[in-house]
């Protein structure tokens, strides 16, 4: 019998998966000492963060979803349109 792979449950709370496979994260920073940070600083780190792609390609792997690229499902959708299209004329 194979090992079973087990993803990551820390990666899969802290991360949300867009539909073209990026990942947003919060920002850091914004547990305590919040009175020192500027406003415009407070409204940027309350506002989600996508993650750099190589840190993605990690993160993607741990969470269980490694297959998943940025663009890919738009792509697989963009030709799952044209099948139908194509079997509506026919």
């Amino acid at each position: 019998m194979g090992y079973k792979f087990k993803p990551n449950k820390g990666v899969l709370k802290r991360f949300r998966v867009t539909k073209t496979g990026k990942l947003k994260h919060e920002h850091e920073l914004n547990s305590h000492r919040r009175s020192v940070r500027t406003g415009n600083k407070k409204r940027a780190l309350g506002r989600p963060a996508v993650l750099a792609e190589g840190h993605s390609r990690n993160m993607r792997k741990q969470a269980g979803i490694s297959g998943l690229k940025p663009n890919r499902t738009a792509a697989r959708r963009a030709l799952a349109a044209k099948k139908a299209t194509a079997a509506a004329a026919a």
